[in-house]
Formats: C-alpha cells, structure tokens, sequence
C-alpha cells in the first residue's frame, strides 16, 4: 500500500490512492461476506462490489442509452425536463459542473420519460427498466447480508422498503463534461480542479453506483481525508445513506462524497437510490438498541427527512440537523 506523506495528506486532504476501499466478492463464502460488509458500512460507509452478477449487456446497453441521450443539443435535453437538470444540483442554489436525468425508478415512470429522452423510447424504457430491476434486486441482496450480519432476525427489515410497491428510490444518471484547460503545460496530475457534485450523503437507504472508466468520484474519511475512487467499469460501489445509519442506530456511517469533473474526459454515472415509501416510519429494529447503546434518533418517516433535505444546503450534515430540528419541536 503506497500512501501519501503526512504532510502531503494534510496540506491536500487527499490520499493518491484507493488500496483502502473494501472490496466484497458476492460469490465468496457466505458468512464472510456478510462480515466484510458489516465491517466496511461502520468503518468507510462505502465497499465495492465485483462478482455481483449483473450482465454486462444490460450494464453497456445503459451507459449507450445515457451517453446518447447527453450528447444532443441542450434544446433537445431540455424538453425532458423536469427530469433533466444541467449545473444546479438542489433547490438551495448549489451548483455543479453536471447534468443528469432524474427517474422514478418505477416501469411506468421510466416509460413515461422514454417518450421525452429518445426516438426509439421503446427500447430506452426497456434498457433502462431491465438496469433498474437489476441494482434493485442487488440492493436488496447487499440489504439482507447486512441484516444477517448485524443478527437482525427479519433479514428483509431493510430491502423490504425498497421491495414495496410505493418505494420512492429513484435513478440517476449524471454526465460531468470534461473542462478543458487551456493551459497546454499544466500538469496533467491537476485534472481534476472543478467540484462536478458538492460533498453530501445520500439521503436514502443504499446507492447502488458505477460509472464509465473515468475517475472523479472522491469519498472523505471520517478524520475529513479524501480518498479517490479508481473506477471499474465492471464492478459497482455501494453508498449507506443517512436513512441506513438511522436504522442501524449510528452503528452504520452515511459515507460523505464529492465528484470532480476530469478536464480531458467526460465522466458519466448511474445511481440507484434504494429508498422508502413516502409514509414508511425510519427507527431502528430493537436489536440494534441496548442499555449500552441506546436509541440516538427519534422515528420519523421518509416523507419528513425527505423535506428536510431540500431545506438544507448541498453540503449540510443533514441527518444531525434535521434530529436536532426534532428533538427541539
């Protein structure tokens, strides 16, 4: 493992490599996975997932369908919306160097926006359906490992938000152009200068995540260190989000994230967000509240913390204001 000098990680903040990122084979033996990815949601929030089997034909026919749909003129873009966005991130004013399309991760839905992203919106809603069925069911198998591990008896306590018929998870698609740096000798390990998507957990439960070959996507220490994300193509990263670290009662930690855009290449990424129904109450499953460590948030339901966020600016530590703005109601 080849780590940065202390001084360089504190002038910068940022380690030169990733070696530190778990990574979780799915087809390894069952009980050590599910420890590894106990271990890898309490100490980083965040693992990385290879032999997950998902096809690479329903990964490659995705990423076809986004990188044509972001290539068109904006004008074109722009009729999908409110589904397509360009640069402004949430509804507080924070900006990015990105544009995404934002669906419903439902059939009907991504049907729906199909009509408005293609001219063959028949076989777009099918990709995409087929892409979103499939992180879907990885979700919710990462899920119940995770209950397995903790020793929580119902193993469906968490996938099963995500099972329901009125789970609220969505589908990302974000496109960071490249910014092309006009000075011709600047050193090529200055790439990444400009901040794509501001620092931020995921609100929701799980992100299910890959991206194209292109790197950008940094995840910070709990000591405010950032790690770079190397990319695989192949291979998905898994996010818990603040709703999870709810539910395991703190034990879990709702990794903090950013993206830098890459001034030479565009980046593209697809998210899963693995989220409640809107009425659905979030609270920890009694196992995981003991007299030695007793319950740190009060109940509430997707649709309170789901408001609360877009009251919040980008970067706010969301989960801890909005249990503060509870406990003094």
């Amino acid at each position: 493992m080849v780590l940065a000098s202390p001084n360089s990680i504190r002038s910068e903040g940022i380690l030169p490599s990733n070696e530190l990122i778990p990574v979780v084979d799915l087809t390894a033996e069952r009980s050590q996975v599910t420890k590894l990815i106990v271990k890898a949601c309490e100490e980083y929030g965040f693992f990385k997932v290879i032999n997950h089997g998902i096809s690479h034909e329903v990964i490659s026919k995705t990423e076809e369908a986004g990188f044509s749909f972001f290539t068109k003129p904006v004008a074109e873009k722009k009729v999908a919306a409110p589904a397509y966005g360009c640069k402004n991130i949430g509804l507080n004013g924070d900006m990015g160097e990105v544009e995404y399309l934002l669906l419903s991760a439902t059939t009907h839905s991504i049907s729906q926006i199909s009509k408005t992203i293609s001219t063959d919106p028949l076989n777009v809603s099918s990709t995409l359906s087929a892409y979103t069925e499939a992180v879907r069911e990885l979700a919710c198998e990462i899920l119940e490992l995770i209950a397995e591990g903790l020793g929580v008896p119902d193993t469906w306590i968490f996938s099963r938000f995500i099972r329901d018929v009125d789970s609220d998870s969505v589908l990302r698609l974000n496109h960071y152009p490249p910014i092309i740096n006009k000075d011709n000798n600047k050193d090529m390990s200055q790439k990444f200068t400009k901040v794509g998507f501001g620092e931020h957990s995921d609100p929701q439960i799980i992100t299910i995540l890959r991206s194209n070959e292109v790197g950008g996507l940094q995840i910070s220490l709990q000591d405010g260190v950032w790690i770079p994300v190397t990319p695989d193509p192949s291979a998905f990263y898994v996010n818990v989000g603040d709703v999870l670290e709810v539910m395991t009662n703190g034990r879990f930690v709702s990794v903090r994230h950013r993206a830098m855009t890459n001034s030479y290449k565009c980046r593209m990424s697809v998210a899963y967000f693995g989220a409640p129904p809107l009425h659905a109450t979030i609270v920890a499953p009694s196992v995981m509240v003991t007299p030695q460590r007793p319950s740190l948030f009060r109940p509430f339901t997707w649709a309170e913390y789901k408001k609360a966020t877009y009251s919040l600016r980008l970067g706010d530590t969301r989960i801890q204001l909005f249990t503060n703005k509870l406990n003094h109601s």
